[in-house]
C-alpha cells in the first residue's frame, strides 16, 4: 500500500461532511454475527490501496442508484442539491443533505476457511474504513495486505440484540502474526480473479435519474420515499 495515499484518505475522513442479480450477489461477502478472519488482498485495479470509494443514492426511485460522479459525470440529484444549498431556507439544506449521495467503501477479501471461493467484495461504512486506514498508518502493523509478510484481519460482529439498533456492528483488529496470504498459484489466482467494484453496479442515465428524483419529490405520484441508509449505523448496505 502507498502510505501517502492512505494518509490522504485518513485526513479526508477527519474533515466534516460538506454543507442484482444472483451472480452479482455471489461477488459480495459480509460478516455474520460472531468472529471471523479475513485477508484483505492487494487490488488488481489500484496498486496504491485496496480500498475503493463509491457514491450511491438510496431510496430515490430505486433501492440503490450508483451516482455518475463516480465516473466524473454530472449527477442531476447532486446538481439539484447544489441549487438547494444556494438558498437560505433551512428545510432546503436538510433536503439537500438527504438526497446527496452516500459513500460506501469496498475491499477485496479472502475469507479464512473459505479460500476455495476466491476473492470476494466486502462493502462497509466509514467507521470500519477509518479503522483500516489507522491500521495501515501504524508502524507496528505495517502493510497488512502484503502477500508475503502481511497480516490477517480478525473481525468481531455483534447483532442487534447487542447494538440496540436494527443493525449489526463489526469491529476489526490485525492478527499478531505476519503470515503469507496463501500459497503459490492460489495467491496468483486471487490477485488476478478480481472484479472492479465500479463495474458491478448498473449505470443509470442522467434522464432516468432526473425522472426518479422528480417522482420522489412528488408524493402524489410516488409510492413512498424509501429509507436513506445511514452508513454510520449500518455496516452493510444493500447490493443492486
Amino acid at each position: 500500500m502507498d502510505l501517502d495515499v492512505i494518509k490522504q484518505r485518513l485526513e479526508a475522513l477527519s474533515k466534516p461532511a460538506s454543507k442484482s442479480n444472483n451472480n452479482e450477489k455471489s461477488l459480495f461477502w459480509k460478516p455474520s454475527v460472531g468472529k471471523q478472519t479475513i485477508r484483505i488482498v492487494p487490488s488488481k485495479f489500484n496498486k496504491s490501496t485496496p480500498f475503493s470509494e463509491l457514491y450511491f443514492h438510496y431510496g430515490i426511485g430505486k433501492p440503490v442508484m450508483i451516482s455518475p460522479i463516480n465516473w466524473g459525470e454530472k449527477d442531476p440529484i447532486v446538481e439539484f442539491a447544489k441549487q438547494l444549498r444556494k438558498t437560505d431556507n433551512p428545510e432546503n439544506w436538510k433536503l439537500a443533505k438527504k438526497i446527496e449521495p452516500k459513500v460506501r467503501y469496498f475491499a477485496p477479501v479472502v475469507v479464512r476457511g473459505q479460500e476455495d471461493q476466491g476473492v470476494k467484495l466486502w462493502q462497509f461504512g466509514k467507521e470500519l474504513y477509518s479503522s483500516f486506514l489507522q491500521m495501515a498508518m501504524d508502524e507496528e502493523v505495517g502493510d497488512y495486505t502484503d502477500i508475503v509478510s502481511g497480516r490477517d484481519i480478525k473481525l468481531n460482529t455483534e447483532g442487534p440484540e447487542v447494538t440496540g439498533t436494527p443493525y449489526n456492528r463489526t469491529t476489526a483488529s490485525p492478527s499478531m502474526k505476519n503470515t503469507p496470504a496463501g500459497e503459490g498459484d492460489q495467491v496468483g489466482q486471487w490477485l488476478e480473479d478480481q472484479v472492479n467494484p465500479i463495474d458491478v453496479f448498473k449505470r443509470v442515465s442522467f434522464d432516468e435519474m432526473k425522472d426518479a428524483l422528480q417522482s420522489w419529490l412528488s408524493p402524489e405520484d410516488a409510492a413512498g420515499e424509501g429509507d436513506i441508509i445511514d452508513d454510520e449505523k449500518e455496516d452493510e448496505a444493500p447490493q443492486t
